[in-house]
């Protein structure tokens, strides 16, 4: 739970918003946040945290880690 709660954080920085999230398919979707508003070296521990960008799906971030039970 710790790197959800990590990436959660690092997403918070950049938009704090009311319903930040969508999941469906076993996927967790952060919609609020862009690719580019997203520093160089965040992005990269996201990946670590298991996050990647998608640009299918009007463009968000993804987690395949955290979308499923």
């Amino acid at each position: 739970m710790d790197d959800l709660i990590e990436a959660l954080t690092i997403f918070r920085k950049y938009k704090n918003e009311r319903w930040p999230t969508h999941c469906e398919h076993d996927v967790l979707m952060i919609m609020a946040v862009t690719q580019d508003e997203v520093s160089t070296n965040d992005k990269q521990r996201l990946g670590e945290l298991g996050f990647i960008w998608s640009d299918q799906d009007d463009g968000c971030w993804k987690s395949f880690r955290f979308g499923r039970a």
